[in-house]
C-alpha cells in the first residue's frame, strides 16, 4: 500500500530488515532461561527463587536486545536502526554510504554505526561468489519479484549476491534515490534504550547483592 505527498510522489511502508535465525535463537534462549529461573523459583530454598529472579531480570533484556529487538527500518525517506540499546534515524540526505565489510554499517556525518540486525557471513559471500563463477544466477534487481523468489530477494538472471551484501545494496540505492527528497533532510539523531538499560542493571544490582549477603 502507498500513501500520496504533496509532491505527488508515493511514499511505501517501511522495508523491515532482520535476522530470523537470531530471532529463533533468542526465542529459544528465552524458553532455556523461563524453564531454568521457573523452576528455580517454584523449588528453590533460601536465597535461590530471588537469585533465580534477578538471573531473569538481567539475562531476558540482554536476549531480546542482541536478538530479537535489532531490526532496520527503511522508507523513502529515512532509516531508522534499531540495534540492542540504542536507535538511530538517518535521513537519507545525512547517509554518506551503507556499506559491508565485515559488518554491516552506516556511514553519517562523520559517525559509523552497526547494523546489528544485517549480519556478515563470509561463508555466504564465498558461496555466492563460487555460484556466481560457476554460472549459478539469482540476486537482487530493481523491480520487485514475485513468488517465492520475492521473499529471498532473488530474481532470476540475476547475480547471486550473499543476503547481507543484498541488503546493503538495497539500503544505498535507497539512500541515492531519496538524498534529494524535502522529507529525507535533517540530521542523526541517536536515542538510548533505557527501556532495555534500566531493567539490566536493576537485575546485575539485585545479583550482586544477594551474592554479598549469601
Amino acid at each position: 500500500m502507498s500513501s500520496q505527498q504533496p509532491d505527488d510522489e508515493p511514499v511505501y511502508h517501511d522495508r523491515v530488515y532482520r535476522s530470523p535465525m537470531a530471532v529463533v535463537t533468542g526465542v529459544l534462549m528465552l524458553a532455556l532461561i523461563a524453564w531454568l529461573c521457573g523452576d528455580a523459583v517454584l523449588r528453590g530454598s533460601g536465597n535461590a527463587p530471588w537469585t533465580a529472579l534477578a538471573v531473569a531480570l538481567c539475562a531476558v533484556p540482554l536476549v531480546v536486545a542482541f536478538t530479537i529487538r535489532p531490526a532496520v527500518f527503511a522508507n523513502a525517506d529515512r532509516m531508522r536502526v534499531r540495534n540492542p540499546f540504542r536507535v538511530i534515524e538517518l535521513p537519507w540526505a545525512a547517509v554518506d554510504a551503507v556499506r559491508a565489510g565485515y559488518s554491516a554499517e552506516v556511514l553519517a556525518e562523520g559517525s559509523k554505526y552497526q547494523l546489528w540486525s544485517v549480519p556478515v557471513s563470509l561463508r555466504e559471500r564465498k558461496k555466492a561468489a563460487r555460484q556466481q563463477q560457476s554460472g549459478g544466477r539469482g540476486g537482487l534487481t530493481g523491480r520487485r519479484p514475485s513468488s517465492s523468489a520475492a521473499q529471498n530477494g532473488a530474481v532470476p538472471g540475476a547475480p547471486r549476491r550473499a543476503e547481507a551484501d543484498r541488503v546493503v545494496d538495497e539500503l544505498q540505492e535507497l539512500a541515492e534515490r531519496g538524498a534529494s527528497r524535502a522529507g529525507a533532510q535533517g540530521s542523526v539523531r541517536v536515542k538510548w534504550s533505557y527501556e532495555v538499560i534500566a531493567p539490566v542493571v536493576v537485575g546485575a544490582v539485585l545479583l550482586i547483592v544477594l551474592l554479598a549477603t549469601g
